[in-house]
């Protein structure tokens, strides 16, 4: 019991941080594209600059998990787009920088000065589409029902995206398919789908030659580059202000779209296109472009694992222990009344049909990002296991059994104790080390509420379609449940009366 409330206690310690001081580290966040990493890292740069040390949080999610981290504090800033500030944070039609301050400065966020570019949607098709079928405008889409289309989920949903575009040019598609958008960029290449949505300084566009069809109509909103920051933290920290004024201005599309390329098809670490880039806007020389020597898939492998790979143990090891101290006196309580435990079993097993992102995402405005919406979707996701074969390993027990137990004068908690549980000890073991693997699994999907992991390797790999980077996180995380698998094995002896072993 002491040691579950320790990890708890730790895990809680890891969440629960005091409120940034004018001496600490500046945080800056990003969403889980390489744009917004490297202009994380720009700002990285800037502040380096004036002084300040920086922490990148990487690749937290959409703009809604983001945004939330900067309002309850665990980020200081992060990189955001005008239009998409208007369409899903401040819901206004305006996208004009001093409409947005008048409407974030009750809420305690600034908005900077433009970087001096915008990445505004946009659809793209492969040139020889566009020339056979004619399509220069979005407009001309209308004529062409048949076209295959593939847009990211995020474009899907948002009113300034295919919904509001579909309604203002009138035009619709038999096959319109929901994909990630580095994915899209492959579907587009392999033939499997004809038009996509892209972002306007998205370095695959001039690479694959894509024809990127002009919004003749002005459905899109300006798409202005922005960092969104809290006032409290530059009150506090004139560096943070400074840095962002270094900036103001500065990064033309040109530059942003060389900076792109660098992450997304040289394969530079998004840090380093980021200093390249603040190199090139400081008006110093830019570092040469060398070739990258990029780290052999064992040892990408090893680092993962050192970074990231206590985080993940601690993810797993304080939802299985809370799964565990939970789900057995519910197995418990579902053996001895069977109308309630009918109940238990029922909504313990509702939660495991719940997606799991969706489970992590609902957890994030009571909870907010970080360990704290892992720890409980882990928890919830770990529980029906255990319940279910603590349930079935005492409903297995022999009658004769039990009323042994009872003529020999047990009461009904001294059977429980000294006889039910220690015969069904083995089916609760096993319903436990199968919690353990699917938590092993599913933590993976943490990174996207800011919880870190092997899911952050994983993440990163899909923004930046990297197999190699990708299976820096999902190898680890296999062999891990293999390990577990294994820790169990040796459990099960120790614990396991070697009669029933047998």
């Amino acid at each position: 019991m002491r040691l579950l409330f320790a990890l708890v206690a730790a895990a809680l310690t890891l969440t629960v941080a005091p409120a940034a001081q004018a001496g600490d580290p500046i945080r800056v966040g990003s969403k889980r594209f390489p744009e917004s990493y490297v202009l994380a890292e720009l700002f990285a740069c800037a502040a380096r600059g004036e002084g300040a040390t920086v922490e990148h949080r990487r690749g937290l999610g959409g703009t809604a998990v983001v945004y939330r981290a900067l309002e309850e504090g665990a980020i200081d800033l992060y990189p955001e787009y005008t239009g998409t500030v208007a369409e899903t944070i401040t819901h206004t039609a305006r996208a004009d920088i001093a409409s947005l301050r008048a409407a974030l400065a009750p809420r305690g966020i600034g908005v900077s000065e433009p970087l001096g570019f915008e990445n505004t949607y946009a659809l793209a098709t492969p040139r020889p589409v566009s020339e056979r079928l004619g399509l220069v405008r979005v407009s001309d889409l209308g004529a062409h029902r048949g076209l295959r289309v593939g847009l990211s989920h995020e474009f899907m949903g948002r009113a300034d995206g295919w919904k509001g575009l579909t309604t203002t040019y009138a035009i619709a598609f038999d096959d319109v398919r929901g994909m990630d958008h580095a994915v899209a960029y492959e579907a587009l290449a392999a033939g499997s789908i004809d038009v996509m949505d892209v972002y306007t300084t998205d370095a695959k566009i001039a690479r694959m030659g894509l024809t990127v069809l002009r919004d003749d109509r002005r459905f899109f909103p300006p798409y202005e580059a922005v960092f969104l920051y809290r006032l409290d933290r530059a009150a506090r920290d004139p560096r943070l202000a400074a840095s962002l004024a270094r900036l103001a201005g500065k990064v033309d599309a040109r530059r942003m779209a060389s900076a792109n390329a660098r992450t997304e098809i040289d394969g530079v670490p998004d840090a380093q296109a980021g200093a390249e880039l603040f190199s090139e806007i400081e008006g110093g020389a830019a570092p040469g472009r060398a070739a990258v020597v990029r780290p052999g898939f064992w040892r990408g492998s090893f680092a993962a694992v050192a970074q990231h790979g206590p985080r993940h143990a601690m993810l797993v090891g304080v939802s299985l222990a809370l799964s565990t101290f939970v789900g057995v006196p519910l197995g418990v309580l579902a053996r001895t009344r069977r109308r309630l435990g009918a109940a238990v079993m029922a909504v313990s097993g509702l939660v495991q049909t719940i997606p799991s992102l969706a489970l992590f995402c609902f957890f994030v405005p009571v909870l907010g990002i970080g360990p704290l919406p892992a720890l409980a979707a882990l928890f919830l996701y770990g529980l029906l296991p255990v319940v279910r074969n603590t349930h079935a390993g005492l409903v297995s027990i022999p009658a004769p059994t039990l009323e042994a137990a009872t003529a020999i004068g047990l009461s009904p908690r001294e059977r429980m104790r000294h006889v039910e549980l220690p015969l069904a000890a083995r089916t609760i073991l096993a319903g436990v080390k199968t919690s353990a693997i699917v938590g092993v699994g599913t933590a993976t999907i943490a990174a996207f509420v800011g919880a870190g992991g092997l899911g952050e390797p994983i993440s990163t790999g899909l923004s930046l379609n990297d197999t190699q980077m990708i299976l820096h996180g999902a190898v680890p995380a296999a062999l891990f449940a293999l390990l577990v698998q294994a820790l169990f094995a040796v459990v099960e002896r120790l614990i396991v009366p070697r009669a029933l072993r047998a």
